[in-house]
């Protein structure tokens, strides 16, 4: 299958008053599987449906492989598009579903029943396809959904939240499924989604979005641990934000006194530059959050919540102004059991603890 690549330049989409996209600039390279991520509202499902050719932009370009398609039918753009929920007619055999799009332009029947067997290969389900769409379950009807995208082999797969009504345990295999068809047929996928695990599991790249705009663009290792605003690093994994003050300022590193606290700590930068006495926002993880002697803080133990394989600790800080803390380690059997209200240290590497500004990126 060969893939393209496709260019956002300025792409806005306003209805009335409202900015459902502000004017965004965005580039995906051949082969590239991109996530769009955010919470609703965030404009990700209107960049892909302009994407789809399915609504019309106010303003901007879409370009694929330099060809200018911005006012392109959807039907010309050489895109797939695979939604949550499944559309499969219910009355067409599974083959018959995969082989419809061949159909429709044209291609012969033999030619379009050898390219299904050949889709239906691909996503691992080749013994159902003289079955009916009721016959499958959530999980087979949406790798269904996939293969009759990519039968007729277009350029750019567009996918927009396709596991979201799919249970955990399914959507982790689907996701599994997804990213090894993406490895054997190389094409360029921009995918939708509002889970953030969903997003760092499968993606090159994560497009996270907020208020129809580009809150920052990255590898899922740039994003969780150098977030470039705050809402990046509430929005994406757990956090803990701490109200700080920089003292000074030492290439990549930082002198920071956290909240009311007198004794200074260390941070490292996000990217971005830093001024002396700025106030900033220090990012530690939960599970670098590490309780023991001779930490930066202490404070009282509130709650302890084991989910499967973490156990996470909650701890009211002694320190006014902080907030309550977070701190997660590996469930272990026969680990030694913490009380509650029992005074803990709590400390971190200075490598673990990010600076931000505390707002928008600067």
């Amino acid at each position: 299958m060969v893939s393209s690549s496709l260019r956002i330049r300025e792409l806005c989409k306003r209805y009335g008053d409202f900015v459902a996209l502000a004017p965004t600039s965005l580039d995906v390279a051949k082969g590239e599987f991109l996530t769009l991520l955010g919470p609703s509202g965030s404009g990700k499902t209107t960049l892909l449906s302009l994407i789809a050719g399915l609504a019309h932009p106010d303003e901007g370009q879409i370009l694929i492989d330099d060809a200018d398609v911005t006012h392109s039918p959807a039907y010309d753009r050489d895109i797939g598009v695979v939604f949550q929920n499944y559309a499969l007619f219910p009355h067409m055999t599974i083959e018959d579903n995969i082989a419809f799009p061949l159909k429709m332009r044209k291609v012969s029947d033999t030619e379009a029943r050898r390219r299904a067997a050949e889709a239906l290969e691909t996503v691992r389900l080749p013994h159902v396809a003289k079955r009916y769409p009721r016959e499958l379950s959530g999980g087979q009807q949406q790798r269904i959904a996939l293969a009759r995208c990519i039968v007729y082999r277009p350029a750019i797969i567009l996918m927009d939240e396709p596991l979201g009504a799919l249970d955990k345990k399914l959507r982790d295999q689907m996701q599994l499924e997804i990213k090894r068809i993406h490895r054997e047929l190389g094409t360029t996928i921009v995918y939708v989604t509002h889970d953030q695990e969903e997003a760092m599991t499968m993606s090159d790249r994560i497009c996270l979005m907020n208020a129809g705009a580009i809150e920052q663009l990255g590898t899922p290792q740039d994003l969780y641990f150098r977030p470039r605003s705050v809402f990046v690093a509430d929005f994406l994994g757990e956090s803990n934000l701490l109200s700080a003050t920089v003292r000074g300022v030492d290439g990549e590193g930082l002198d920071i006194v956290l909240a009311e606290q007198l004794a200074a700590s260390r941070a490292v930068g996000n990217g971005s530059r830093f001024a002396t006495g700025e106030p900033v926002k220090v990012m530690v993880r939960p599970q670098n959050l590490v309780v023991g002697e001779g930490g930066q803080l202490s404070g009282r133990l509130t709650d302890v919540m084991i989910s499967g394989s973490l156990t996470r600790l909650y701890i009211a800080p002694e320190t006014a102004g902080l907030p309550q803390l977070v701190a997660a380690h590996p469930t272990r059997s026969g680990s030694a059991p913490y009380e509650i209200g029992q005074r803990l240290s709590l400390g971190w590497h200075a490598a673990d603890a990010v600076a931000i500004h505390d707002g928008k990126e600067i």
